[in-house]
C-alpha cells in the first residue's frame, strides 16, 4: 500500500499552487494524494482574479467517498475557500481522529496570495479558527504568524522567506519553545506555490512514517531543491520543479 494524504485545497488552473502543487509534491516523495477541491480559482502564475468556493456539502461528499474506502495516513489543508468549508473540514477531521487519534494533520494557513489577493469568500482568519486546534503542525510565514497571533497547535514551523537578508531562517516551535532552526540561502526569484509545496512535503513524509523532526528536515530540503530548479511559464513568479529529474 502506498501511503495516502487526504488533501483539501483549491484548484489553480496555472498548475503552480493548490491541488496541482500538492499532488506533484506528495507523489514525488513516495506518497499518493487524495485531492478534495475546496475552491475553483481564476489565476495565473502571478495574480488571483476570482475564487469560487465549492459547496460545503460537495466538499464533504468528496472526502466521505475517500474516507469510506481508503486508509488515510495524513491530511494536508490549504485554502478552505469559505468558513462553511472550514467547518465541514473540521467535522471530517474530528471523525478521522476518532478512529485514529495520532493521524497527522498539516495546515498551511494561507490568508492571501503572495500579491495579497483574496483566496476565499469571507474572513480568512475566521475560517482558520476552527482548523488551527485540530492541526498537528501549522506552517505560517512571518506575515501569517503576525496576523494569526497565538497558534493553538502542538507544532509550528515558521518560515522566514518573507524576511530580509541573504539567509532564510525557518524555526520549528513545539509547546511554544524553539526545537530547531534551519538556515537556507535565499534564492534569487519569486515563486508561485512554495508554501503549498512545503506543507504537502511535510504531510507526505509524516504519512511515510517520519517523526516530526525528520519530516521537517526532508521536506525543507526537497522544497529548497524544487525552488532551486524552478522554471517559468510566463513573466513573473516561477513554478517550483516538484518532479525533479534524476538523469
Amino acid at each position: 500500500m502506498v501511503p495516502t494524504v487526504l488533501v483539501f485545497a483549491g484548484l489553480d488552473p496555472g498548475g503552480g499552487a493548490g491541488l496541482a502543487a500538492d499532488i506533484a509534491a506528495i507523489g514525488a516523495l513516495g506518497g499518493h494524494a487524495l485531492p478534495v477541491a475546496t475552491a475553483l480559482t481564476v489565476q495565473d502564475n502571478n495574480r488571483v482574479h476570482e475564487v469560487q468556493p465549492v459547496d460545503c456539502g460537495l466538499v464533504t461528499r468528496q472526502a466521505d467517498a475517500l474516507i469510506d474506502t481508503c486508509s488515510i495516513d495524513a491530511v494536508k489543508i490549504g485554502i478552505p475557500g469559505s468558513r462553511e468549508n472550514a467547518a465541514a473540514i473540521a467535522r471530517l477531521l474530528r471523525q478521522l481522529r476518532a478512529a485514529d487519534p495520532r493521524l497527522p494533520v498539516v495546515l498551511d494557513p494561507v490568508l492571501a496570495s503572495g500579491h495579497g489577493d483574496a483566496l476565499g469568500k469571507g474572513n480568512a482568519l475566521a475560517a482558520l479558527a476552527e482548523l488551527l486546534p485540530l492541526a498537528t503542525i501549522v506552517t505560517p510565514n512571518l506575515p501569517e504568524l503576525h496576523a494569526i497571533g497565538e497558534i493553538p497547535c502542538e507544532h509550528v514551523l515558521v518560515t522566514g522567506g518573507h524576511g530580509e537578508g541573504d539567509i532564510i531562517v525557518n524555526r520549528w516551535l513545539s509547546a511554544g519553545l524553539e526545537q530547531r532552526s534551519w538556515r537556507l540561502p535565499r534564492l534569487p526569484h519569486d515563486y508561485h506555490g512554495s508554501g503549498c509545496t512545503l506543507a504537502a512535503a511535510i504531510a507526505a513524509r509524516l504519512a511515510l512514517g517520519d517523526g516530526m523532526g525528520d519530516a521537517l528536515e526532508h521536506a525543507q530540503d526537497y522544497c529548497h531543491q524544487t525552488l532551486a530548479h524552478a522554471f517559468w511559464i510566463a513573466p513573473g513568479q516561477r513554478i517550483p520543479r516538484r518532479i525533479l529529474h534524476t538523469h
